[in-house]
């Protein structure tokens, strides 16, 4: 069985100790990538494998990457061609082959950090990708996968377009597609309710779906 990786991302919004602590305890390893590595030490965990260059850790945090006595270290020089993330989600690849993706302290701060997050999440396609935060549940859809969302009526739920010529079916919400395209980054799928049991399922493409942990939000804008 393909285990489950805890990859805790370097947005300045960090998640609360307590969702650190229960997804800690849901997976078999923790990856911290650079600053992720101050978020677990603010919960009183660790890591298996830190990953990053380093620049924005603490000073207790880079401390502990120097000693490097509790977890592995992959330490990158910050003039590289590519981002902690990157470098994180190879070395989940290379560690533990096929292993699911809970990602957190994935979102907030930098709007264009934040975009290139999804983009590298979609791209990992060993296995199911999750972004778990204090206030939302996201996961990546890749081609014929679903998304079986239980126990959440009256929650506000929306669906993204994350590739072209996407394609999806929704049931279970107060509005329902079936196999209907996506636009990129279209508007189509945002604040839908779930009224029961719903299933999301990408036919083609890729899309984010998004379970805000409140109830209804109605649009804004």
């Amino acid at each position: 069985m393909a285990c489950k990786v805890l990859v805790v991302c370097g947005s300045p919004v960090l998640a609360s100790p307590k969702l650190l602590c229960h997804l800690a305890g849901e997976c078999d390893h923790i990856v911290a990538v650079d600053r992720g590595l101050d978020a677990l030490l603010g919960a009183g965990l660790s890591c298996d494998v830190y990953v990053g260059d380093a620049d924005t850790v603490s000073d207790e945090g880079r401390a502990l990457v120097d000693a490097a006595a509790d977890f592995e270290v992959e330490r990158h020089n910050p003039y590289k061609d590519y981002t902690d993330l990157a470098l994180a989600l190879d070395s989940v690849r290379r560690r533990w082959p096929g292993a699911e993706v809970i990602a957190t302290c994935a979102i907030g701060g930098r709007p264009d950090m934040a975009l290139s997050v999804l983009g590298l999440l979609a791209d990992y396609t060993d296995a199911p990708v999750w972004i778990e935060e204090d206030k939302v549940t996201a996961r990546i859809l890749h081609q014929d996968e679903t998304w079986t969302i239980e126990n959440a009526e009256g929650k506000t739920f929306s669906i993204i377009a994350i590739a072209p010529n996407t394609e999806i079916s929704e049931h279970g919400l107060e509005w329902e597609l079936d196999h209907s395209p996506l636009g990129l980054l279209a508007d189509t799928g945002i604040s839908n309710i779930v009224k029961s049991t719903a299933e999301i399922t990408v036919h083609q493409g890729v899309a984010i779906g998004y379970l805000l942990h409140q109830g209804f939000i109605g649009t804004v804008g």
